[in-house]
């Protein structure tokens, strides 16, 4: 489920935990910027699919390890100290979404990830 904030074509969208303080702490902070947003509940609503996380990886210009959450017990469970390819990785990250770091926020050419906020900036 995507939430629209302003219209039916968002020029930015943010993958977003409202149970997360960065997350959150992101949002905000993109909100101060601008108010074209579709939200992206990616843990429930909206969860990505290994092509998606694919692109937006390469969006953000970052490896599938670079953007896992290496506290998650998934990690420990199953990447931790294993040589798994990217493809295994990202398989892994869309079966278990929580090892994703967030927000990421993604236009229809880039994407950062949101932590810290300021990194938010360089969209505009």
């Amino acid at each position: 489920m995507f939430i629209l904030l302003k219209n039916k074509n968002p020029h930015m969208k943010i993958y977003h935990n409202p149970r997360c303080k960065k997350s959150r702490t992101g949002l905000a902070h993109l909100q101060t910027k601008t108010s074209d947003i579709q939200i992206v509940t990616y843990l429930s609503d909206a969860p990505f699919t290994e092509e998606s996380l694919k692109a937006v990886l390469t969006k953000l210009g970052k490896s599938p390890l670079e953007m896992c959450r290496k506290q998650e017990a998934a990690f420990k469970e199953h990447i931790k100290g294993k040589d798994l390819s990217d493809n295994e990785l990202i398989r892994l990250m869309a079966e278990n979404p929580k090892l994703i770091n967030r927000p990421i926020i993604e236009t229809d050419t880039h994407a950062v990830w949101g932590d810290p906020p300021s990194e938010i900036d360089s969209l505009f």
